[in-house]
């Protein structure tokens, strides 16, 4: 049995226990059984919170400090927490946790299961470091929990669970793959290759060598090959042939130019190395992508 030392709760605190009926749908549904909320809530200043669970709990907790403090002990293992941090706890392992007394937190919460609850557990204890935890404060992120509240307060429906539920996942997930997001947003904005492929997406109608586009940009060939290959899973002509290909697709779809006018479109002179080109990003060639459109 677990030991609460909560007598009274917290001024302005809020919290939904879901039904075992609507726990059960979710469980089941096809749409919602690897993930699905059985408990949220918002807690204030939450003054002598206290949990001690010593089978630990059946679903993972996700605690989410917006002020003041608390730690966390998993195992023998303390974590303190502090505005802008969070922690998963796995399920089904001891664990114990409290506000402290001088500077309580105010916390964000839910339970949650399913397989792919698991995995995402799993994600975050793999990926979890002494910073990892840090999240910059975001009115988006709070707005996005009210939505999620006052969708598992107000409707019981079929689909606003299953709503609720996907908009839970996206909720933890921002916070489970924030350093991922933040890494790919950084690199996207200050990279050489960003500044490639922009240019080679602004210029699908020319033909560029690799000589062409590494003196542009000041490396040497051998450099760019390996460096854009690294960022990106493609050589940089055969990634623009992608791009090209990829804008020929948006022509057979939007437009009635014929085959020959979209390969010179996309700077390839000759409509029979376009084909085998399109043929072998798409799986077919462009006569037989343009028909598959019309089924």
């Amino acid at each position: 049995m677990d030991n609460i030392s909560l007598k009274e709760g917290f001024l302005g605190q809020k919290m939904i226990a879901l039904p075992k009926s609507i726990i059960s749908f979710s469980k089941n549904n096809d749409i919602t059984q690897n993930f699905y909320v059985s408990d949220l809530g918002y807690y204030p200043r939450a003054h002598h919170h206290y949990r001690f669970r010593k089978k630990g709990a059946n679903q993972h907790i996700f605690i989410y400090c917006t002020k003041g403090k608390g730690e966390i002990y998993l195992g023998n293992e303390r974590t303190e927490i502090n505005p802008n941090q969070f922690f998963i706890i796995p399920k089904n392992k001891k664990h114990e946790y409290r506000a402290d007394e001088e500077d309580p937190w105010s916390i964000y919460w839910f339970h949650f299961n399913g397989q792919l609850a698991d995995k995402l557990y799993n994600r975050f204890a793999q990926t979890h470091t002494s910073n990892y935890k840090n999240i910059p404060f975001s009115k988006e992120r709070i707005n996005s929990f009210e939505k999620i509240f006052a969708l598992f307060r107000s409707n019981y429906l079929e689909d606003y669970i299953e709503y609720a539920n996907i908009l839970s996942l996206n909720f933890i997930s921002y916070f489970v793959y924030h350093d991922f997001e933040t890494t790919v947003k950084r690199n996207a904005d200050i990279t050489t290759v960003n500044s490639i492929i922009e240019y080679l997406t602004d210029n699908l109608d020319k033909k560029f060598t690799l000589d062409e586009i590494a003196s542009r940009f000041n490396y040497s060939k051998s450099y760019l090959h390996t460096k854009f290959k690294t960022k990106t899973g493609y050589p940089l002509l055969v990634f623009f042939n992608l791009k090209k290909v990829q804008k020929a697709c948006e022509l057979l779809n939007y437009t009635d130019m014929s085959i020959k006018e979209i390969s010179f479109n996309v700077g390839i002179d000759d409509p029979l190395y376009f084909s085998r080109i399109f043929k072998n990003f798409m799986g077919k060639s462009p006569r037989q992508y343009k028909k598959s459109l019309q089924k």
